[in-house]
């Protein structure tokens, strides 16, 4: 008995230790709601993203980040450039999120964080493909809080 409780009290105080979990090493989370805006990289990839301009922007993506967007009480600012640039930013931490059609099978998705597959759709080729977002790197709370909303429209349960 006094072995078990011995390990329940350092369990306890691992876990305390370990802080909050999961937590945004850079604040992302928290720097999108103290400034009240949400940095989204697009990148134009129709059905899922289309863009004449960083103000007319469009698509099932874009829709589901304004979702979002509202959701965190922000405004989103749409920042419209190629794949390679986005993840680029996303890196230097420009944007908060990269939306454009990506799939778990893209090789952009090795470096950045990417939300779970929250839709599937064939390829040109008939190939079924699992759509994520990408978000940077170890913004896990950020990544959690868009995961949880994602689930949420879609109808997937959270885990």
């Amino acid at each position: 008995m006094r072995l078990f409780a011995l390990l329940c009290l350092l369990l306890s105080l691992v876990l305390a230790a370990c802080g909050t979990i999961p937590s945004d090493p850079k604040d992302t989370l928290d720097n999108v709601r103290s400034r009240g805006e949400l940095v989204v990289g697009v990148s134009p990839t129709p059905p899922w993203t289309t863009a004449e301009g960083p103000d007319r922007v469009g698509g099932t993506e874009v829709e589901l980040i304004r979702g979002f967007a509202e959701r965190l009480g922000v405004r989103p600012r749409w920042v419209v450039g190629g794949e390679q640039s986005l993840v680029a930013e996303l890196e230097d931490g420009a944007l908060d999120v990269a939306i454009g059609g990506f799939t778990k099978d893209s090789p952009w998705a090795a470096l950045a964080g990417a939300t779970r597959p929250y839709a599937t759709a064939p390829d040109k080729k008939g190939r079924e493909q699992e759509h994520i977002m990408l978000v940077p790197m170890g913004e896990n709370a950020f990544l959690s809080e868009l995961e949880r909303y994602l689930d949420e429209q879609t109808g997937k349960t959270t885990r």
